[in-house]
C-alpha cells in the first residue's frame, strides 16, 4: 500500500509544484544533502547490519524540517537481504512484520545538525500522515498531510 500511495504522489508531482510547493531537494554532493544521509545511517546500520549506502528516491528540505525517502543497499549496488538483517532477527526472523527496506524519515535541523526525529524502515503503512506530525512537516510531505 505504501508503494502504492509514493507511486500516486510521484505521478502528482507536478500538480504540487505548480500549487507552489515550498521546498526543495538538496543537491547531489552537497553538505545538507551528506548530513541528512549521516542523521540517518546509525540507525539503518544498526537495524540493517553494516556497511549502507543510500540511493535517495525523495529528499526534501524547507527551512529547518525535511523528509526522505531512501533505499539503502550495500556498497556497489548489491541488495539486502531483509530475512539476515539484525532488525529481522531481533523480531524473531518474522520478515512478514516489514514491507521491504525502504527508509521514510523526518527531519528537524538543530543548530547545524540534522537529527532523524522520527523514522521507519519497512513501514507497512504511511505513518507519516499523522495529524500531529502534520503540523509540523506538511510543507516536506504535503500529498500526505
Amino acid at each position: 500500500m505504501i508503494r502504492i500511495f509514493c507511486l500516486l504522489a510521484l505521478l502528482f508531482k507536478p500538480l504540487r509544484a505548480s500549487a507552489g510547493e515550498d521546498y526543495h531537494e538538496p543537491t547531489r554532493g552537497s553538505a545538507t544533502r551528506a548530513a541528512m544521509m549521516d542523521a540517518i545511517r546509525p540507525q539503518v546500520e544498526w537495524n540493517l547490519g553494516q556497511p549502507i549506502e543510500f540511493v535517495v528516491k525523495e529528499l526534501r528540505v524547507a527551512n529547518d524540517i525535511g523528509f526522505a525517502i531512501l533505499e539503502p543497499q550495500r556498497p556497489g549496488g548489491k541488495a539486502i537481504r531483509l530475512a539476515d538483517t539484525p532488525m529481522v532477527r531481533r523480531a524473531g526472523g518474522d520478515i512478514e512484520m516489514f514491507d521491504g527496506t525502504t527508509v521514510y524519515v523526518l527531519y528537524q535541523l538543530s543548530g547545524a545538525t540534522w537529527v532523524a526525529v522520527h523514522w521507519a524502515i519497512g513501514a507497512t503503512d504511511v505513518w507519516w500522515a499523522d495529524p500531529e506530525l502534520c503540523v509540523t512537516f506538511r510543507s516536506v510531505a504535503p500529498e500526505a498531510c
